[in-house]
């Protein structure tokens, strides 16, 4: 091995080391506002599941009638 190889070696570990590093920081930068975030959204979940203002609905809409409306407009114009 040769000091040419030698130095390149080198030069490449600390390149890598440096590049890891530098998106260990970023990742860890960004993980306050993630978590401060994740805590909004779970405290919204909470209390829109303690302060339900409209029930849900367990029965089904009632079916309407295809083209209802329509035939209504129609027998309006007609006088009937």
């Amino acid at each position: 091995m040769s000091w040419d190889q030698v130095t390149l070696l080198v030069l490449a570990s600390f390149g890598c080391v440096t590049l890891l590093l530098t998106q260990i920081s970023e990742v860890l930068s960004k993980l306050p506002p993630i978590i401060r975030a994740w805590r909004r959204v779970q405290d919204e979940l909470r209390r829109s599941g303690h302060d339900r203002s409209v029930p849900d609905r367990t029965d089904p809409e009632e079916p309407t009638e295809e083209g209802g409306e329509a035939r209504e407009a129609v027998e309006q114009r007609e006088g009937g």
